[in-house]
């Protein structure tokens, strides 16, 4: 059973400033958590319970945020407002929490290789801390790769993928579809961040990868691509060229992927899962159609 996922967090995220300023962009709020917790709890429902952050500068509320706040809990039981504590039943998850520190800003294939010496040879999910895929317990899309990956022994990386607009790819890691099995197709190419004209199809990277720990050694003989970074998909790329087994898995119509990279989308998740929320949720509802008959 694969149960150890690697979640790199350590961007800085500067098209969110000034937001991330002061604060990691993976603890801006998504209506009532902060999105890497979201994160967490799509992995937990995956059966996935080891959690390796890959942090850097400024990222300690990540630490603060899964620590058990024993201090917290005791004031609120002290103060009569015991009904939050229902709040912070992530903390009493089944999970363990481990962090390394990704010192240089090298790209996400470099953040990826600063696990290997934790990893040790084990199969292991990586999960962006900024995507948040569907909403509340919809995502199964981790489950689904995991048991791809498990099912064909000879495979050596399963990745999400979502269709994305033609005007779009240039912005994305984007496949090349082999054989189509239905639920998932095998990879036959792949390439990161290709022009409009270039681009072999629509389907981009979804941010959730299975992956064998053979992807480190290409990691560690992949160059700098664009930006000057060690792109992971660059790593991918060689291992599908040396013929070795990649799956896509298509995301589900209820897995919407919410990239929480930039204002426009940060503001459209916060909105769709604010109107989302059970409680709250009708009020905002009312709210914004007074606002928008104006």
């Amino acid at each position: 059973m694969i149960d150890l996922a690697v979640i790199p967090v350590a961007g800085r995220g500067t098209r969110l400033l000034p937001l991330t300023k002061s604060q990691p962009k993976e603890m801006l709020p998504v209506a009532g958590k902060p999105v890497v917790q979201y994160v967490v709890e799509e992995l937990i429902r995956s059966g996935v319970h080891r959690m390796l952050f890959i942090t850097g500068a400024g990222k300690t509320a990540i630490e603060n945020h899964f620590d058990i706040d024993n201090e917290l809990i005791d004031s609120l039981r002290a103060t009569g407002k015991e009904e939050l504590l229902a709040e912070l039943a992530f903390e009493r998850e089944d999970a363990d929490y481990f962090y390394l520190r990704q010192r240089r800003q090298l790209g996400l294939g470099h953040a990826v290789l600063c696990a290997e010496p934790f990893v040790r040879g084990q199969r292991f999910v990586v999960a962006l801390g900024d995507s948040i895929i569907g909403r509340g317990s919809e995502s199964k899309i981790v489950k689904r790769m995991v048991d791809l990956f498990e099912k064909h022994g000879d495979v050596k990386g399963v990745i999400a993928f979502e269709e994305v607009p033609r005007d779009e790819v240039f912005q994305y890691g984007i496949a090349q579809p082999g054989r189509d099995h239905g639920e998932f197709f095998e990879l036959d190419d792949i390439v990161e961040k290709p022009s409009i004209e270039d681009a072999p199809s629509c389907m981009a990277v979804a941010a959730r990868y299975v992956f064998s720990a053979e992807i480190f050694e290409y990691l560690r003989n992949t160059q700098p691509g664009k930006g000057d970074e060690i792109q992971l998909t660059d790593a991918i790329r060689r291992m599908v060229h040396d013929k070795k087994r990649f799956l896509g898995v298509p995301l589900s119509p209820v897995e919407t992927r919410y990239d929480i990279g930039n204002f426009e989308s940060y503001f459209t998740a916060f909105t769709e899962f604010a109107l989302a929320d059970p409680t709250y949720g009708p009020a905002v509802r009312q709210h914004l159609k007074k606002l928008l008959d104006r």
